[in-house]
């Protein structure tokens, strides 16, 4: 693009120079003609000086008759005064103006205008040297005359009498001249004057010539140049209309150019787009936030300090949806995909060219790709999981969700309108999401913890807005239909392997018992112990399996947490947990060692500086002890910071200042184990939510049980769970 006003200047240097020199010819007429105007005035000058001079000379000759013949009279009169005065001047004004006239210089009238006059020829300076002869021959006796005329103590007649008779020698002498002199400017004058007009109708005549011949050649440079401007935009619009991208230039105000390609309009959506401003195309098109960003990064492309393949990785509209504005409803939303580039002129930045594309066939491409390699993923995930535990824990699991998602659609079904009633359905579905999400957690089943997450964001939401209505819980039935669509997976997966697994390694497996804690070593002994849907009882090796996968669990959340943690169970391998409390006990342990691992072990360097192992223990028991089953959970952390906790109710709002300072240890406790108040300060896949407490709880009081707390700051923490076998 640079090389192109380089070109142009190549073009047109013709009909630059010609212009040029048309000018020159003007100017250089002006310049003569103003030129001879000068040289007419000063001639015209010179002719009437000549003129002045005659009369004055003349004045002169009669002035002088006039004292002759009044002489005797009173000198003082009036009539005397004036003629002296008068022949005093017309004397200073020939011998100024004779000599002006021979030597071309400056004269000024009596109204003070000053004129230069021209240098005379030969024969007018022998015309003006006799006349000056003259003049010279009479002016001596007339100032004789003059010096003492009005004296009349002095008898002045001697020297009237030879003024008047020198007058009448040399005034004809003086007209004759100044006749001559008179004759010869004014033919110098008609002479130059013709010349001068003759110039100048030759001038203007090439001026005119010249005239004829430049517009010639300038209409027909015109007209190829049209012709040739013609067919390039023949040769643009042709391209324009045969291109399937999109293709438009931009100004500094953001305004599309009067030309694009026809492909555009389709791509758009729109019919008229040439000169429109292309923020009101995007505008309802795009987010206002793209919007605004689109703007600012067009901005960045005319600033010539900013580099521009450094702003292109900012583009705000790479493979953007563009919303459908029309009536048709039938019309998708598309995908385009903007192109910025500089055009340059010189070194200025001229304009941006566009290049849009449609890309939503490709989007929709990836996105269908990205889903299916995403359901690709998830199963390999469930997959893995089946193969590496225990089928017994997966068919709990898959009952507990589907039992969980009955639960909470009865929840859902069951009328309420106040705000209590509201209140309490969305606590427990809270509940029961959670303990989803434990189980799944702990199974590293990231699909379902991922969607039970996502729901808990929208439960967690509904708890911070305040007013409840029932159309608000209308959103939890998808995520419901995506938990129940997984756990389906999960139970299709176990069936297509229990089938195609051979008979003789489900035999072997069912009849050997499994001892190992390992879930990889599982896998070699276990990956066929599918039948009829997970339904396979293996009862002598729950325990161990149970006890590896808590295990398992706690030592991945803390992993997550940055924390360092070992399980420890002497009882839960030797005690028989009851059939109708399994369930109970399994989901509040999961809480339990969630909430160990979260909340009581301290970070490695927070225990070295407390003078404990970087390794933090959890020990989990089970005792039996006939009327009662007992789950004891405890861990060697941070202990129950009660402080922590008064002071989070106050900057929740909860209590005020001196309120939370009267609540008892016991209060304090109630508080914590309320739905939604958690210390920590970020919620994440682990904690936060202030829900693990308020299902112990729950599921404690749903079973008549008893729940008890002992802690020690710094030291310890120790839940026991109280369940009755009846």
């Amino acid at each position: 693009m640079a090389t192109v006003p380089n070109v142009d200047n190549k073009r047109y240097q013709g009909l630059i120079i010609s212009i040029a020199l048309f000018l020159s010819l003007i100017g250089a007429l002006l310049a003569f003609t103003f030129y001879t105007s000068n040289l007419l005035e000063r001639n015209t000058a010179l002719i009437d000086q000549t003129n002045q001079v005659a009369n004055s000379a003349q004045a002169v000759i009669k002035d002088l008759f006039d004292l002759d013949s009044s002489y005797g009279e009173d000198t003082n009169s009036p009539h005397i005064q004036r003629v002296l005065s008068r022949l005093e001047q017309n004397t200073a004004l020939i011998t100024s103006s004779i000599a002006a006239i021979e030597q071309g210089s400056t004269i000024t009238d009596a109204e003070g205008n000053s004129y230069d006059l021209p240098k005379i020829d030969s024969q007018a300076r022998t015309n003006i040297a006799a006349a000056n002869e003259q003049w010279k021959a009479l002016e001596p006796k007339i100032q004789t005359y003059l010096k003492d005329a009005d004296n009349i103590m002095v008898t002045s007649a001697d020297e009237l009498t030879q003024a008047v008779e020198q007058a009448k020698t040399s005034s004809l002498f003086i007209n004759d001249s100044l006749d001559n002199l008179t004759k010869d400017v004014f033919d110098s004058a008609q002479r130059q004057a013709t010349t001068i007009r003759l110039i100048q109708v030759l001038g203007v005549a090439a001026i005119f010539t010249y005239f004829l011949i430049f517009v010639f050649f300038f209409v027909r440079r015109l007209r190829e140049t049209d012709a040739e401007a013609s067919a390039a935009r023949q040769e643009t619009q042709e391209i324009m209309e045969t291109v399937n991208t999109g293709l438009f230039l931009l100004d500094k105000d953001l305004n599309i150019g009067q030309q694009h390609s026809r492909a555009l309009n389709n791509i758009i959506g729109s019919d008229s787009l040439a000169g429109e401003n292309f923020t009101n195309v995007l505008r309802g098109r795009i987010s206002d936030k793209d919007l605004k960003t689109t703007q600012q990064f067009i901005e960045q492309l005319y600033n010539p300090r900013v580099k521009e393949k450094l702003v292109d990785s900012l583009n705000p509209l790479n493979k953007v949806m563009l919303h459908n504005l029309s009536e048709d409803k039938s019309l998708d939303n598309r995908f385009l995909d903007f192109k910025f580039s500089r055009v340059y002129d010189n070194k200025d930045i001229a304009r941006i060219l566009v290049n849009v594309n449609d890309v939503s066939d490709a989007v929709y491409l990836e996105q269908r790709l990205e889903k299916e390699r995403s359901q690709n993923d998830m199963q390999i995930e469930m997959l893995t999981t089946i193969l590496n535990v225990n089928p017994k824990i997966i068919n709990e699991f898959i009952g507990n969700t589907q039992a969980h998602i009955e639960k909470m659609n009865n929840i859902l079904k069951n009328p309420g309108s106040s705000q209590y009633e509201l209140e309490g359905k969305l606590k427990a579905i809270y509940r029961e999401m959670h303990s989803l999400k434990g189980e799944a957690s702990a199974l590293k089943l990231h699909s379902f913890t991922k969607i039970a997450s996502d729901a808990e964001d929208k439960l967690h939401a509904l708890q911070n807005q305040g007013q409840l209505s029932g159309n608000d819980f209308l959103p939890l039935a998808v995520h419901l239909d995506d938990l129940l669509s997984l756990s389906n997976t999960i139970a299709t997966l176990g069936e297509r392997i229990n089938r195609s697994a051979p008979s003789a390694a489900k035999s072997s497996t069912v009849q050997a018992p499994i001892a190992t804690q390992n879930p990889v070593a599982d896998h070699a002994t276990s990956n066929a112990d599918f039948d009829g849907g997970l339904d396979i009882d293996l009862d002598n090796e729950a325990d161990d399996d149970l006890l590896s996968f808590y295990n398992e669990f706690t030592k991945e959340i803390a992993a997550r947490q940055g924390k360092r943690v070992q399980l420890k169970s002497t009882t839960l391998t030797q005690t028989s947990i009851p059939a109708h409390l399994a369930k109970p006990i399994k989901e509040i342990s999961i809480q339990l060692l969630r909430n160990a691992v979260v909340h009581g072990i301290e970070s490695p360097s927070v225990r070295h500086t407390a003078g404990k192992t970087d390794v933090g223990t959890i020990d989990l028991e089970v005792q039996d002890n006939g009327s009662n089953f007992m789950l004891v959970v405890q861990d060697d952390g941070q202990g129950i910071n009660y402080d922590s906790i008064r002071n989070k109710l106050i900057e929740e709002g909860r209590f005020g200042t001196e309120e939370a300072n009267q609540l008892s240890k016991g209060d304090l406790l109630k508080q914590l184990f309320s739905s939604g108040f958690s210390t920590k300060e970020h919620a994440d896949e682990d904690g936060g939510r202030g829900v693990g407490l308020d299902i112990i709880k729950a599921k404690v009081k749903e079973y008549d049980g008893k729940l008890n707390v002992n802690s020690e700051l710094g030291q310890m923490t120790r839940f026991v769970i109280t369940l009755p076998k009846a």
